[in-house]
């Protein structure tokens, strides 16, 4: 029996992508994650594991054992590899490397110099670069010989005596060329590249920007380590977004996985932000009671508090979310930062216009009075108008000073307006109505 159902896991191996068995693994007991990874061989398990959920790895690395795994570790990528072995601690991390082969560990000890967020970080060092004064001939043998130990051939990469990287080419372009042709003779000189110490979030822009495949990383000296790969970029793009959308609320993105952390530890992350918040709460209720004689003479103004509040910290919230992911893609660069706060000011006044219009429109109809009217929807335009100039404006503010221009996050503006309209609308009551 136990022979039967080995031959029907490694069936189910063979016929499964990497990707889908990671899906799968998290739903089964640790033990049969071993036997899988166990039956799985070194290649395809190393696939699995660079798959797998981040929080289900360390019990999986500890029961699968150092040797193992270190054969595993072989088999991956250099990045994939560094990525894992990043994460453990020192001594367990030592351990892999002096079992993995020693060209292997010195490739990933080299990428675990670099922060996990540089090009440093996320590149791969299989890669294939050629002598400038190879033929194309030369370079067509060598390739056969390396295809299968690098992570991608769609471009060739030619280097000089330094190792400096002199020229690139696509592997079409190489194909096409004379076989007598030196590759300093074909290949193009101008070539994008990312530093070593590049943050990720700019390598993913220029891949997007120019449709790379991959894009070489080189160090101070123009000397190539490596290249970046589009797999990883997706990766980045969706760890960069995620990041974004959770700054955007005041979430931590470290430990707010809803399903292994307790509710305890991501209460303990959110309190700080919401207990500063409600304090610029309660400012708003302050001056709420600055004007409380205005209140008592026009009970009907209390009607409105909460449209008065929730409309321009809404708008607030949409401008501040489109200006940060223009900030985040380089849609808007420093060029056009102004010109992005100018358009959505005029956004801004439009929509005040027209949502004073609707609310005053709604006062006068409930209370028969054009002044009441008058003050609901005057206050409501230029509110809402404001608040898009603030929402738009702020991430600006933060961005020019070097800072991520997410944590200008949405309650945070919020608040602030709830403070502005309230000011603002009992204001404009006071003046107009007593």
């Amino acid at each position: 029996m136990n022979q039967l159902n080995e031959i029907k896991l490694r069936q189910c191996l063979v016929d499964l992508h990497p990707a889908d068995i990671a899906e799968v693994l998290p739903e089964v007991a640790l033990a049969q994650r071993v036997r899988v990874m166990r039956a799985a061989g070194p290649e395809k398990a190393a696939l699995i594991l660079y798959e797998l959920d981040r929080d289900i790895v360390p019990p999986l690395l500890e029961a699968l054992g150092p040797k193992r795994l270190a054969e595993v570790l072989n088999d991956m990528s250099d990045d994939d590899a560094a990525d894992i072995l990043g994460e453990l601690p020192e001594p367990q991390k030592d351990q892999l490397l002096s079992l993995m082969e020693a060209t292997e560990a010195a490739d990933v000890r080299e990428l675990l110099k670099y922060g996990k967020d540089t090009a440093g970080g996320i590149m791969t060092t299989e890669y294939v670069s050629l002598k400038e004064d190879m033929t194309v001939d030369e370079a067509m043998a060598t390739l056969r010989q390396m295809g299968t130990e690098v992570e991608t051939i769609y471009y060739v990469y030619a280097i000089n005596e330094q190792a400096q990287l002199t020229g690139a080419m696509s592997l079409r372009e190489l194909i096409l060329a004379p076989l007598d042709a030196r590759i300093e003779q074909v290949v193009n000189r101008r070539v994008i590249t990312a530093h070593a110490w590049d943050d990720q979030e700019k390598v993913a822009r220029l891949v997007a920007k120019y449709d790379f495949i991959a894009i070489p990383v080189v160090n101070d000296d123009n000397q190539l380590l490596g290249i970046v790969t589009v797999d990883d970029v997706l990766d980045v793009l969706e760890e960069e977004a995620t990041e974004d959308i959770l700054k955007l609320a005041n979430v931590d993105a470290e430990g707010q996985d809803l399903v292994e952390t307790s509710p305890w530890q991501r209460a303990t992350r959110r309190l700080p932000w919401l207990i500063a918040l409600l304090f610029g709460g309660l400012i708003a209720g302050n001056v709420i009671k600055e004007f409380s004689g205005t209140l008592e003479k026009v009970t009907a103004l209390a009607f409105f508090i909460t449209a008065m509040a929730g409309g321009p910290g809404n708008a607030a919230t949409q401008s501040l979310a489109l200006v940060v992911r223009g900030l985040a893609t380089g849609e808007v660069d420093q060029r056009r930062l102004l010109k992005a706060v100018f358009k959505e000011a005029q956004v801004g006044i439009i929509v005040g216009l027209v949502s004073g219009s609707v609310l005053a429109v709604v006062a006068y109809l409930w209370q028969g009075e054009t002044s009441l009217g008058l003050v609901v929807g005057l206050a409501l335009a230029i509110n809402i108008t404001i608040s898009t100039m603030l929402g738009s404006f702020f991430p600006v503010i933060i961005h020019r000073l070097g800072a991520d221009p997410a944590v200008a996050s949405g309650p945070f503006i919020s608040t602030l307006m709830d403070v502005t309209s309230m000011f603002i609308y009992f204001s404009l009551a006071t003046w107009l109505l007593l």
